[in-house]
């Protein structure tokens, strides 16, 4: 299965098809959370990523997480991600720090995938 750039929400099948290809029990995802556009699958997030720059989106609006399919609400979702390592945009860790930042990839993410309750 490719990555699959989301355009129009995500049903569990997909998203169970997406985990089963890659790493079993979780997506991986980028957010652009300018565009508001989303990747997910790939081995690493940078897989996603690039599919992202490939559409146009810039480098320092792209942020990684994790989706749990089996899972729902806070426990759905991830920040964590080597793309999120940025000292120049003031995160120093693979974890998102910033709770803005982190507010708008959940975003993101809830309007991706609905179904898990972000």
């Amino acid at each position: 299965m490719e990555i699959l750039i989301v355009r129009k929400p995500v049903d569990q099948e997909t998203l169970d098809a997406l985990a089963k290809e890659w790493h079993q029990t979780l997506v991986k995802g980028v957010a652009d959370i300018k565009t508001g556009l989303v990747a997910l699958g790939g081995e690493w997030h940078i897989d996603a990523n690039n599919r992202l720059l490939e559409e146009g989106s810039e480098q320092k609006d792209l942020w990684g997480f994790n989706i749990y399919p089996k899972e729902k609400g806070d426990a759905a979702i991830e920040y964590n991600s080597l793309i999120n390592i940025r000292p120049i945009q003031g995160n120093r860790s693979m974890e998102i720090t910033s709770e803005e930042t982190r507010h708008a990839v959940r975003k993101v993410a809830a309007l991706a995938v609905p179904f898990l309750g972000l």
